[in-house]
């Protein structure tokens, strides 16, 4: 499958996760595990107790967290809205931890510019970008990178997937291995299945061949650009090209979607 279909330039770090050699794309899923483990540089603070909600604000600095001593202002970190003052200077890399966030374990990196707000549950291994929001109660179930300015949404659940640039799933979706590619955008209620209800391995139409997948779970590829519209589904196995539409309330069937279809 011509990766071209879903990404036109991919960034760094994500460049050393695309599959090459005549892989497919679903392989940006297998070696992700693999890929988190190399890359990932734990950053959380030791005050900063598994399972137990954070009693009160945390805030990160490239030279290590505070825990008093600074004013925050809570808006949006992909629209440069997060400010924390410090000594009555404004400290725009500064990320920002919320009273009442939770992570289950250490293994979780935090870029620079982050927020993530209160009730948001975090399990490693997850690598998080600059400037992403992890919205409350957003619950990511580890293997997770997400690139800069992404935004993960209120009830919003994520397990072993990808956010490219600018992936945003702003409201009660279900993101289960797949794949965002740079400047997706997910309408609210949008769920990506990973899960046949039948016990079988997902098998892709590609051209006029069947193929399987190996993968007994498999979400949606979406391409740079792919827009959902509200409470859409995508079954397991939906690869969208680049700029495609999904209509409100649309149910994706599993296949290859050109780019810029528009799928009702």
């Amino acid at each position: 499958m011509n990766l071209d279909l879903f990404f036109s330039h991919v960034t760094e770090p994500f460049s050393g996760l695309i599959p090459s050699g005549g892989q497919e794309v679903w392989a940006i899923l297998d070696g992700l595990r693999g890929f988190i483990s190399v890359r990932i540089k734990p950053n959380l603070s030791e005050k900063i107790l598994p399972g137990i909600p954070l009693l009160s604000h945390m805030v990160l600095l490239p030279d290590g967290w505070l825990s008093d001593g600074f004013r925050v202002l809570c808006g949006q970190a992909t629209k440069g809205g997060l400010e924390v003052w410090i000594e009555g200077r404004h400290v725009p890399e500064a990320t920002l931890v919320c009273a009442g966030a939770v992570f289950t374990d250490y293994r979780v990196q935090l870029g620079r510019g982050v927020v993530i707000e209160p009730g948001a549950m975090i399990k490693g291994p997850v690598i998080i970008g600059d400037h992403t929001e992890i919205r409350q109660g957003a619950y990511i179930r580890g293997d997770c990178i997400f690139g800069r300015g992404c935004v993960v949404g209120h009830t919003t659940e994520v397990k072993h997937s990808v956010f490219m640039d600018n992936a945003k799933a702003g409201h009660f979706a279900y993101i289960g291995d797949s794949v965002l590619g740079q400047g997706v955008n997910m309408g609210a209620g949008t769920k990506l299945a990973n899960l046949k209800l039948s016990s079988s391995n997902i098998k892709v139409m590609l051209e006029d061949r069947c193929v399987d997948t190996g993968r007994r779970k498999l979400g949606a590829i979406l391409g740079d650009g792919v827009q959902t519209g509200c409470n859409s589904v995508a079954n397991p196995g939906s690869f969208l090209g680049r700029n495609c539409l999904v209509s409100p309330n649309a149910t994706v069937k599993p296949g290859v979607y050109p780019p810029r279809s528009v799928i009702r």
